[in-house]
Formats: structure tokens, C-alpha cells, sequence
């Protein structure tokens, strides 16, 4: 029997390093190429020592992906942070993955893709699109949010005992990078036809971030409470963070959409995939309080 192999592309980024460590501990080294931009960095030294191949994979190089993906049986395309150039480059990995004979596609795109009012969704569904255009067989890895997108405020929430959103009473399922890691690596090893299948994936218990500030004040001891600002508002505050105005609406938008249940989801589809419960957003909040 002939041992598939599994490409990660962008595996140099946050999810695609907990990706390949996931598909290391139930597969041999010599199945797992890690796809980075910079095969000279110190990612993919690292991946290099574990034994893993490493290529070259850069979504704006179309000629470049053609050859990174000679070989691949299984891809993870995990997708661009380019924002307002996702399809374009999406769209050079699928070509070249259905030129090189790739048989799965699994692709991470945003909780909800087909319905989601978040700007952000947008190119998921055109990506989504494309991949059902190719005739690649694919899987959609529909990711809810991290809980790390949210942990990342808590330093100055804590600073200025109030943490700013948009996202009034709206219930948010999130669960943790590493959760949604070990649902790509269960796809990408999955002994069933994986073609065609889509996962809404998103933490087993929601929260409001009403519930959230009061976490953070639970752990860390400090006055903290949920200020909702309007999604102006919210953004006017995220430029004035330093955050590019076209982010900061992206992420002002989000939160509005959370306001609305975009960022919602109890089907439980992410901790029956990968046979676990979904990481605590306690747990993550514990861990970032505590530094």
C-alpha cells in the first residue's frame, strides 16, 4: 500500500506549525512536506530537523506551485492573510494542485462561509467556488474564530480595565488554534473519502464578551469590564491602537456580525472530528494572563 503524502501549505504560520506537529505524531516524517515561503527561515529549519521535506510554496507564484506540488496527494491550503488577495492566489494553488494530480483539497475557510455576513467571508466564498470549479475533490474546513484572536487583547484590557468590542449580547464559539490544527491533521489522515465534505467547526461552549472581560478579571485579579462600543466607534478605537484602517474595519465588522450570531455554531462538529473536547476559552485566557 502506498502511504499518501501530505502537503502544508503555509506550514511556517501559527496554525501550519501545529498542523505538521499534529501529523508527526500519527504519521512517518517521510509523508509530511511542510510548504513555506522562505525555506531558508528558521521554520523551516526546523521542520528540516525533524525530517520533514520542505518546499518552496509561495501562492503568488504560480509557476513556483506547479512544482511544490509534483508528488503531493493531500493538500492543506491553509488560507492567505493577504486580504483583498486571497481568490487570486487560492486560485494559482488550486490550478496548480489539479495540474500536478493532487486528490485532496482541504481548504480552511470561515465558520458559515455560504451565509456569513462578515466581510471577511467574501473571499472564502469565491474560493469556495473556485475549488467546486476545479474538480478537485475538496473538503471545507469552515474555521470559527480562534480564541487567540480575542487573547490577544487581554494585555490591554488589563491595562485600561476595559475591553472594547462590538459585539454586544452575540454568543461567540471559539475554540483554540491548536483545536482547529488537530481537525486538519484528522482530514488530512482520514482512511474515509474526505471529497465533498464540510465542516462548520467552532468551540463547544460560547460566551459573550461581557462573559470574557469577567474572565479575565476572575483570573488575574483585576478590575475588568466589557465596554460595547458601536462598530464605528469600535473601529475609530482599533486605528487609534495602531491597527491599518482597512483591518481595523474588517475586524470592527466581524464584531458586528458576532452581534448578529455570525461567529455562533453548537453542532460540535470540531470536538467530534478530533475526538475531544474543544480548549477551555478559560483555559486560553489562564494561559495569556499568566504569560
Amino acid at each position: 500500500m502506498t502511504h499518501p503524502r501530505i502537503l502544508v501549505a503555509a506550514a511556517s504560520g501559527q496554525l501550519g506549525r501545529l498542523v505538521v506537529d499534529g501529523l508527526l505524531e500519527s504519521l512517518p516524517a517521510s509523508q509530511i512536506v511542510a510548504g513555506v515561503r522562505n525555506p531558508d527561515g528558521d521554520a523551516a529549519k526546523a521542520f528540516a530537523a525533524k525530517g520533514v521535506e520542505v518546499r518552496k510554496v509561495d501562492y503568488a507564484d504560480p509557476a513556483g506551485l506547479a512544482v511544490a506540488f509534483i508528488g503531493i496527494d493531500r493538500l492543506l491550503l491553509i488560507s492567505s492573510n493577504a486580504v483583498g488577495h486571497r481568490l487570486s492566489q487560492h486560485s494559482n494553488a488550486i490550478a496548480a494542485a489539479k495540474q500536478a494530480g493532487v486528490k485532496l483539497i482541504a481548504y480552511t475557510s470561515i465558520l458559515h462561509a455560504d451565509t456569513t455576513p462578515l466581510g471577511l467571508g467574501d473571499e472564502h466564498k469565491q474560493t469556495e467556488a473556485a475549488l467546486r470549479e476545479s474538480g478537485v475533490p475538496f473538503a471545507l474546513l469552515r474555521n470559527g474564530w480562534y480564541t487567540e484572536n480575542y487573547a490577544a487583547s487581554i494585555a490591554p484590557a488589563l491595562a485600561h480595565g476595559a475591553f472594547l468590542g462590538a459585539a454586544g449580547d452575540g454568543r461567540i464559539s471559539t475554540a483554540a488554534r491548536a483545536d482547529y490544527a488537530r481537525a486538519a491533521a484528522a482530514v488530512l489522515t482520514s482512511d474515509e473519502d474526505q471529497g465533498g465534505r464540510i465542516y462548520e467547526l467552532a468551540g463547544d461552549n460560547g460566551f459573550t464578551l461581557a462573559e470574557f472581560a469577567a474572565e479575565i478579571a476572575k483570573v488575574s485579579g483585576k478590575p475588568v469590564v466589557y465596554k460595547n462600543l458601536s462598530e464605528p466607534e469600535f473601529k475609530a478605537a482599533l486605528v487609534g491602537a495602531g491597527l491599518p484602517e482597512g483591518f481595523a474595519g474588517l475586524l470592527a465588522d466581524s464584531d458586528a456580525g458576532a452581534a448578529k450570531g455570525a461567529l455562533f455554531d453548537d453542532s460540535g462538529q470540531l470536538s467530534k472530528l478530533t475526538g475531544r473536547p474543544t480548549t477551555p476559552y478559560a483555559q486560553t485566557i489562564a494561559a495569556a494572563v499568566k504569560g
